[in-house]
């Protein structure tokens, strides 16, 4: 993204804003055990709104009466703890580098807060999250109260991330070509998977191999843990121990994407670890298969993602049914549940700045929002037969399978971003002999 797209996007959240403040702030460090911390990641809103990483900064936008304007507070240059912990942007480079209209040092930032909020009636930010900087800002709105030049209090304030959040929700081609870069880096990290899985190798070696490819393709950390599953362990549905050995005669079910200029990808891939596909394995897989490939058929502008749900379901009931998993009418089956026992997620969801994308589902009236072009969602059925339960057909325990694409709603229908990422028996399998 170029500071052009970042300046448009405050822009377009200042001509939503009523007359009043934004404060937001960034993420902050956190410990990872005694004095080491965690990769730094910036939070996604943001990050969304100005392009910036680092942490101990603000964002302020001011719409008053008749002006608008963006100020940027950021760490100061400081050579001594840049010694320790690298180099900073500073107010300088940053007045350079960023497109905003005021940028100070965020020591400034509680001095200047009085001189922003002075006679602006609403404030606007994180008001259910823990950000310090918009804690800072209603603590001087408040102090702002009773000072009597202060004409106009702050008599509301307002949940900004929900205003930025059904931004998100419409991706731009900027964003759309960014998920398809990340993308091809994962959909590298699948097929060396399948081409170096081996009887025997541990959950944790495959995990590296798959990881590994992000690094090397310019992809510098996954968009959440990644999943190994190996037998059994595919019925667990966040299963991230990744501590067991892979065995002849299993599948592996691997949920995993890079995150690439801080757009996640999401893939879900399930492969027999000796390269072959069982009769058994074979039957379950392509029933989630058909169901995956009909639901994608059925996206377009217009449609509820509930009914994308509900057809899911209903189509993997009528699956279980044939396969011996269930025994009874679809439609009772479905009245009563029985199907939640072994598909007991949702269909999908949103995926952007953050795999589960916090843009909305639902309008400020509760209603469901439409699928539109631009949105971004994964499609993600799945069976899930554990080893224990002996109500299942035998040759069926043990079985789990997911299979999981990103899916960009166009104006026509929709266009699978994921499509390169071998996907039927056929190419998996071949996939997977590569190794041979």
């Amino acid at each position: 993204m170029n500071e052009l797209t970042y300046k448009q996007r405050r822009d377009r959240l200042l001509a939503q804003m009523e007359e009043g403040a934004a404060v937001l702030g960034t993420a902050t460090l956190k410990t990872r055990s005694n004095d080491t911390e965690y990769p730094y990641r910036q939070n996604s809103d943001f990050f969304y709104l100005t392009g910036f990483e680092e942490d101990n900064a603000a964002l302020v936008l001011v719409k008053g009466g008749d002006t608008n304007k963006s100020i940027l507070f950021v760490q100061p240059k400081v050579e001594e703890m840049e010694l320790w912990t690298g180099k900073r942007t500073g107010v300088d480079a940053a007045k350079e580098r960023f497109d905003f209209d005021e940028v100070y040092s965020v020591e400034q930032f509680e001095e200047k807060l009085p001189e922003l909020l002075q006679n602006l009636p609403r404030l606007y930010g994180d008001i259910f999250g823990a950000d310090e900087r918009f804690e800072s800002a209603r603590n001087a709105a408040d102090t702002l109260r009773h000072k009597r030049e202060t004409k106009r209090p702050v008599s509301q304030m307002i949940d900004v991330t929900q205003m930025v959040r059904q931004m998100r929700l419409r991706k731009s081609e900027e964003e759309i070509a960014t998920i398809r870069a990340g993308l091809e880096i994962t959909a590298a990290a699948h097929h060396h998977a399948m081409a170096v899985c081996t009887p025997g190798m541990m959950e944790y070696a495959l995990q590296a191999e798959y990881e590994y490819m992000f690094t090397k393709n310019g992809a510098y950390s996954d968009a959440y843990t990644t999943i190994i599953a190996g037998g059994d362990h595919a019925n667990t549905l966040h299963y991230i121990k990744n501590d067991a050995p892979l065995n002849a005669g299993d599948l592996v079910l691997i949920d995993a994407g890079c995150e690439y200029r801080h757009y996640a990808t999401d893939i879900t891939r399930t492969f027999p670890v000796d390269g072959r596909f069982s009769e058994a394995q074979r039957e379950v897989y392509e029933a989630v298969l058909a169901v995956q490939v009909a639901v994608i058929a059925q996206i377009g502008p217009g449609l509820l993602k509930s009914e994308l749900q509900k057809n899911a379901e209903w189509m993997l009931c009528e699956k279980m049914v044939a396969l011996g998993i269930l025994q009874g009418e679809v439609d009772a089956l479905i009245e009563a549940k029985a199907h939640k026992k072994y598909f007991p997620h949702g269909i999908g969801h949103w995926m952007g700045i953050d795999v589960h994308d916090q843009a909305p589902y639902h309008d400020a009236e509760g209603n469901e929002l439409p699928l539109a072009p631009g949105m971004v969602l994964t499609i993600e059925p799945g069976l899930y037969l554990p080893e224990g339960d002996e109500s299942l057909p035998e040759r069926y325990r043990g079985i789990g399978i997911r299979i999981e694409d990103d899916i960009l709603v166009t104006e026509s229908g929709c266009e699978n971003l994921s499509v390169a990422v071998a996907k039927s028996v056929e190419a998996i399998e071949a996939r997977c002999a590569q190794n041979a």
